[in-house]
């Protein structure tokens, strides 16, 4: 009785890093894609932790709107989609044949790259739903010939339901002629699954760029996944870009102040030398937490505090779990709020201008935030 009471006031476990991911950002973006896709499904694309905003706290919102599918990588991630999204996973991922067999059958579809896949989802029968994956010209998996895969695999897919048809653009972010060469080569091999009598419901091709620009009726689906987080696929401004807003914050709080003298050195290997007395503010969030290192002395992010809020650069290395900032002669405190990632795209801190200071991309800065530093959603 007495463990009761105390697990009833026990107070709740407070977070020093917090992303907040804005629910209704999320939603008008996947609204936008939708409206420049009328007549397609939209499938978010949720792997690697629904690219660093939190698959769970992402199945949460996305059941507002309600898709028809989800993309995920792999079993461990369908699992968790089960559970928060109630409406169906497609894993696109290429697994280990054992895996399948733990897949809810019912609430789940399969990109088939092979025909070791096929034939071992065909034992489950009609019960399954497999998208045939074409290679259009990537050239990483898939099928290359589709009038050899039908003839020798006729057999077991006949057993399943072919419910989709798709491949993936190798340079639709960019000005290629690769592009139209793929799309080419996809409605063929799609004309010769049609004439073998399959008529898949979902095809997609497109991704978040192609979402953005292509304009074709043949596509039933798309496939987006940066553009559903708010950000452009592309490295120059589009027009198409400009409506989608980036949905993640994300907040630390100082640890700790550190007066340094003038020629004091901070961090690892001296790389900041104060060259006038300075307050160092310290937060817990490092390169485990997924700040990228090349980010060291470059970086500036915001700190909050009551005499207003103020820029601080980075000083020094960036640590596994700490980074430390200078603060100046700035009058602040342990607990005051640092903003490490602004979703105002034209903050230094945005997650594009902080792609740029590391030389990187913004899907590479998403992906390695920490699925253990807690998600709130706000505004749902």
């Amino acid at each position: 009785m007495i463990n009761f009471f105390r697990k009833l006031i026990r107070p709740q476990y407070e977070t020093l890093n917090v992303l907040e991911i804005d629910a209704a950002k999320l939603i008008a973006n996947y609204h936008y894609l939708q409206s420049l896709q009328p007549g397609a499904a939209i499938i978010p694309v949720l792997k690697s932790n629904a690219y660093g905003h939190g698959l769970k706290e992402v199945c949460q919102i996305l059941n507002r709107v309600k898709p028809e599918l989800v993309a995920v990588d792999s079993y461990p991630e369908a699992q968790i989609v089960y559970k928060y999204f109630r409406g169906r996973v497609l894993i696109i991922g290429e697994m280990p044949l054992a895996a399948y067999d733990y897949c809810k059958l019912e609430r789940s579809e399969f990109v088939v790259y092979n025909e070791a896949t096929l034939q071992h989802l065909s034992r489950y029968g009609k019960r399954v739903k497999i998208h045939l994956f074409f290679n259009s010209g990537m050239n990483r998996e898939g099928i290359k010939d589709m009038t050899a895969f039908l003839l020798k695999n006729m057999e077991y897919l006949q057993k399943v339901e072919v419910s989709g048809f798709c491949s993936h653009l190798a340079s639709a972010d960019a000005e290629s002629a690769l592009n139209q060469i793929q799309e080419n080569k996809f409605m063929s091999a799609l004309d010769v699954l049609r004439t073998a009598g399959f008529q898949p419901r979902y095809i997609h091709l497109g991704n978040s760029a192609a979402c953005l620009t292509m304009k074709s009726d043949a596509l039933t689906a798309y496939r987006p996944g940066l553009a559903f987080y708010g950000y452009s696929p592309f490295a120059a401004e589009r027009l198409e870009a400009e409506p989608l807003q980036p949905a993640l914050d994300a907040y630390s709080h100082l640890v700790s102040l550190q007066e340094l003298e003038v020629a004091e050195t901070v961090s690892y290997n001296e790389t900041y030398t104060s060259i006038q007395a300075t307050t160092i503010g310290v937060i817990p969030f490092g390169y485990f937490e997924g700040l990228d290192r090349r980010l060291s002395s470059r970086a500036e992010f915001l700190v909050r505090s009551a005499a207003g809020d103020f820029r601080a650069q980075i000083a020094g290395r960036i640590c596994m779990n700490l980074t430390c900032l200078v603060i100046g002669n700035r009058p602040v405190a342990v607990g005051n709020i640092v903003q490490i990632i602004s979703s105002d795209k034209n903050q230094p801190n945005s997650v594009l201008n902080l792609s740029r200071l590391c030389d990187t991309i913004p899907y590479e800065f998403l992906v390695k935030l920490q699925p253990n530093i807690r998600r709130a959603i706000i505004n749902l």
